[in-house]
């Protein structure tokens, strides 16, 4: 299961990547849509203009995305020795706390109307000779342009799962929760035509905490996974699977007494480092070799692997005795 230079993916997974791609280009292409009609129509309501700033915001991840692929595919050299998957997990942390700041400064926006009893209106246009109340386009609007998203979401989870792309997943869930939004903007737009101009003032409020939310969620993701710690799943399962298949593998070598995984991401690959405690104390360089050469072909996450022996196991590792 080797990759081609630079890529570092086998061809499946390459063709998912290429998937992916497409599919940031043509959200990007879609949110700069949905952009600029809603600016045509946004109006007083404080609702719709949160919605707004959540559409320009939902591209962040997808650039963010798009930026780090153009890295991944550099090879790993002198000055770089474990290569530029990472910069998947930088691009995570920025699109996550612009994310979290922006939500802040939406969700104070909203209190501040709710304190100030802030009572937007919503006026009238001239639509093909006929007066109407300019809520209907807003409503019908937002109603229209959320199904494009709910697909783009789920057939973005679709790719990121078996790319273990943890910025793709960010941008996917992102993705498949715009009806929300657009539902809370229409609740809004809704309750400044029957009187309930609170309604538009809380409607904001729930957008800014979803997004509020999701720069959270994802900020913290990025984070932890920086900060070295052990790789985890897609969802956040501790440990990640590839883990447990490597810790079954070791347990199956007739010279290994017992071993122990050290494992960190690498953005949507795996740094692992195998310790291992030798049933005769000692090891020769073949046997190392073919340990590794198995391990890599367990999956393709397992991006760069080193066996090390050693005559006791690091004490904060979980030890797994052979079972021969």
């Amino acid at each position: 299961m080797k990759s081609s230079p630079g890529t570092h993916l086998p061809n499946e997974q390459k063709q998912q990547m290429r998937r992916a791609a497409k599919l940031e280009w043509i959200s990007i292409g879609y949110a700069a849509c949905t952009i600029t009609l809603v600016a045509l129509i946004v109006g007083n309501s404080q609702a719709m203009r949160t919605a707004w700033v959540e559409d320009m915001l939902s591209v962040l991840p997808q650039l963010a995305f798009l930026i780090a692929l153009s890295w991944t595919r550099k090879p790993r050299k002198a000055s770089h020795p474990y290569g530029y998957h990472r910069s998947m997990g930088a691009g995570h942390l920025v699109a996550g706390v612009a994310l979290l700041v922006v939500g802040a400064m939406l969700a104070y926006e909203s209190i501040s109307a709710l304190v100030k009893m802030e009572h937007p209106t919503i006026g009238t246009i001239n639509l093909f000779g006929h007066t109407i109340w300019q809520g209907w386009p807003m409503i019908i609007v937002m109603a229209v342009i959320v199904i494009p998203a709910v697909i783009l979401g789920r057939l973005k989870i679709k790719v990121a799962k078996p790319l273990h792309n943890k910025l793709l997943y960010a941008d996917s869930k992102m993705a498949k929760a715009d009806w929300q939004t657009n539902a809370a903007s229409i609740v809004g737009v809704a309750g400044i035509g029957i009187g309930l101009w609170w309604l538009d003032a809380v409607a904001a409020l729930l957008i800014s905490c979803g997004i509020l939310k999701d720069g959270w969620d994802n900020t913290r993701s990025a984070i932890t996974d920086l900060l070295d710690r052990r790789s985890t799943g897609l969802d956040g399962t501790d440990p990640h699977p590839l883990v447990t298949r490597i810790e079954d593998q070791m347990t199956h070598l007739d010279w290994v007494k017992e071993s122990a995984v050290r494992s960190r991401e690498l953005g949507q690959v795996q740094h692992i480092e195998v310790f291992v405690v030798p049933r005769t104390g000692e090891v020769n360089v073949k046997q190392i070799t073919s340990t590794v050469d198995e391990l890599k072909d367990i999956d393709w996450p397992a991006y760069d692997v080193v066996v090390i022996p050693v005559d006791e196991l690091p004490d904060y590792l979980d030890k797994v005795p052979a079972n021969n």
